[in-house]
């Protein structure tokens, strides 16, 4: 992935000045989410699924059924567009024209494949649950040889990827600014509430979910970008 020659399908052309091409922001926003929406073309029609993923380096894990049809497109090279999008403040303006969002968003662009290695794939599950819930699988029991055969994993090469953010207020025209109606950033994002134990726990709590009772659990990971 290259930080200075975005590709024509990655490169960002409305609104140019919000594009970041360079491979640390793209990886921290990948790191931040873990829901992605997978975009692929099948029997010539076009599809866009949401799935679960994680990030090693520049491979993404894409967490599917054996059933799936990426899982059989990956397997035959098909070229895969994932996109994430963290959602960050609602933008209140004092038209209805200059309301936004403020959000950092990336698109990746490569191909996939089927993870068909035993130790790839167990790795690739434990990476999957820890960027979830980062502790969590010193603590869950790992897959079964059954539970391996009903689960599989595509590996996704980044190989084109562009973000795109917007922060800031609103942009008002300068004839609105006197108008009598609040305008500003309504901050929004995710927050972890208090934990449910289901009717057979007898554990206590874990300090890794504890710990972001309260906030957002994907606070840590997040750097902020300069405002565009």
């Amino acid at each position: 992935m290259s930080a200075t020659s975005p590709s024509e399908r990655t490169r960002v052309r409305r609104h140019s000045e919000r594009a970041r091409y360079d491979e640390e922001i793209v990886h921290a926003i990948l790191d931040e989410g873990f829901v992605g929406h997978l975009a692929f073309v099948d029997d010539g029609h076009p599809l866009c699924v949401p799935m679960l993923y994680a990030r090693k380096g520049a491979t993404l894990y894409l967490h599917g059924s054996p059933h799936s049809r990426v899982l059989g497109l990956a397997g035959e090279g098909a070229r895969l567009c994932l996109t994430v999008t963290l959602i960050d403040g609602l933008v209140l303006a004092r038209s209805a024209f200059h309301h936004s969002i403020n959000y950092r968003s990336v698109v990746i662009v490569g191909a996939g494949r089927p993870v068909t290695d035993r130790e790839e794939k167990l790795e690739s599950m434990r990476i999957l649950v820890d960027h979830i819930v980062p502790g969590r699988s010193a603590d869950a029991r790992g897959p079964s040889d059954g539970e391996l055969k009903a689960t599989e994993m595509v590996a996704m090469t980044i190989e084109e990827a562009s973000a795109k953010i917007r922060t800031g207020p609103p942009m008002d025209s300068k004839g609105d600014l006197e108008l009598p109606a609040w305008a500003g950033v309504l901050p929004v994002g995710l927050v972890a509430g208090q934990p449910i134990a289901d009717e057979y726990n007898s554990q206590p709590l874990p300090d890794y979910i504890s710990s972001v009772v309260g906030r957002d659990p994907r606070a840590a990971l997040r750097s902020d970008p300069e405002p565009a």
